[in-house]
This record gives C-alpha cells, structure tokens and sequence, in this order.
C-alpha cells in the first residue's frame, strides 16, 4: 500500500474497518490499539497491520496474546514492532 500524505487518514479510516474480526477477543484488542494509535499510524506501520490482519483469526490470535510469534514472510522489523504496540494496547 502506498499512500500519498492527503491521503493517510482515509486510508486509516479503511484499515480501522478492516480489521473488525469475527473473533471477539481480536475486535477488542484491535479496536484498543486504533482507539489509542489508529489516527498516527503511518503507511509503513498500515502495511505491517495489513500483513497481521491477513492472519487467519486463531493464528492473529495467538501472535497478540504472545502465545505464537512471528513466522515467514511477516516476521520483520515493522511487523514486530506494530505488533508490540498491540500487544500493549
């Protein structure tokens, strides 16, 4: 995803609605972090919620209650640190 600048909080605004899970315990822990840090995200940090989003749900569940960790092509700097923003959300 790239965005231009007059563009991020539209984008923000899509990626708030995407990741509404079906998942409870996800919602909320997802939902914490955009009601704490949804309006700063950067593009590059979007790209990593996108990448954690596209995680089947058990498996997201796992990776933000730290019961699992990264694995393959999502484990990179970005990810990792977006992800310890969430886990503290």
């Amino acid at each position: 995803m790239i965005v231009e600048a007059a563009e991020l909080p539209l984008a923000r605004r899509r990626l708030r609605w995407r990741a509404r899970r079906g998942l409870l315990e996800n919602d909320l822990i997802l939902s914490r972090f955009f009601a704490s840090h949804g309006d700063d995200l950067t593009a590059d940090e979007m790209v990593a919620v996108e990448s954690l989003l596209d995680l089947p749900e058990n498996e997201l569940l796992d990776v933000l209650l730290a019961r699992a960790e990264l694995r393959d092509a999502i484990d990179i700097p970005d990810v990792r640190a977006v992800l310890q923003r969430l886990r503290a959300a």
